[in-house]
């Protein structure tokens, strides 16, 4: 009867970390969407390639967090189960996105270069990447701590796969700043570049992924 008992508990206290993880998942998709919208306008008001990329980066996130999203789902009902189609299919979505994302961005800071073109401002950069910085690091100290207490390699992964997030972020921090409070030409460009190798090394990690079955970002469960 009391070993009946202790497992219950076990089982309860499990579901509920589930729960958090799940809800962590569900918050990185609802955060990423409202980023994206507000950074891809305001960065096409103010003309800011780097803000604008960032925005779209964002949207693309949103494609990878509806993919761990369903793996908490799947791993919280049944946490020996194999990887699903829809998650390969979004890690493949999402890394032609990235490629995609990378060769718009490079074209048009190459672009912004040969023709001058600057922004018109980049102090909501500095604020939507101070935002996002404090955000990140509070869903990759979550993350980590449910992931170690369900002993899950997977939801360690994901938060360390929101490490990158925050270097996008302090590469819009930077490139504003400079440009907000310096005026130094061509950082805005320099900071699409820095967004390109961020989401080129994150494209190729999808596909990594997606290919292994032994992916420890979206299926392993130890």
């Amino acid at each position: 009867m009391e070993i009946a008992e202790n497992v219950s508990k076990d089982e309860i206290g499990q579901k509920r970390l589930y729960d958090f993880a799940l809800y962590l998942s569900l918050f990185t998709i609802v955060y990423n969407i409202a980023e994206g919208v507000i950074s891809t306008l305001v960065g096409y008001s103010d003309e800011s390639l780097t803000l604008f990329g960032f925005g779209v980066d964002s949207f693309i996130e949103t494609i990878s967090g509806i993919g761990i999203a369903a793996m908490v789902i799947r791993i919280a009902n049944n946490p020996k189960s194999s990887k699903s189609p829809f998650e390969i299919t979004a890690l493949q979505i999402t890394g032609w996105s990235f490629y995609l994302l990378s060769g718009g961005l490079l074209l048009s800071a190459v672009f912004s270069i040969i023709y001058g073109q600057q922004p018109e401002s980049t102090f909501w950069g500095v604020v939507i990447s101070l935002v996002s910085i404090a955000c990140m690091l509070g869903l990759i100290h979550y993350k980590r701590k449910v992931g170690n207490q369900l002993n899950s390699k997977a939801m360690i992964a994901d938060a360390n796969c929101n490490v990158v997030c925050v270097y996008m972020s302090l590469t819009l921090l930077a490139s504003s700043f400079l440009f907000e409070t310096f005026s130094v030409p061509y950082v805005d460009a320099a900071g699409a570049v820095g967004l390109v190798y961020f989401s080129v090394k994150e494209g190729r990690e999808c596909f990594e992924k997606a290919e292994s079955m032994n992916d420890t970002c979206s299926c392993e469960h130890d």
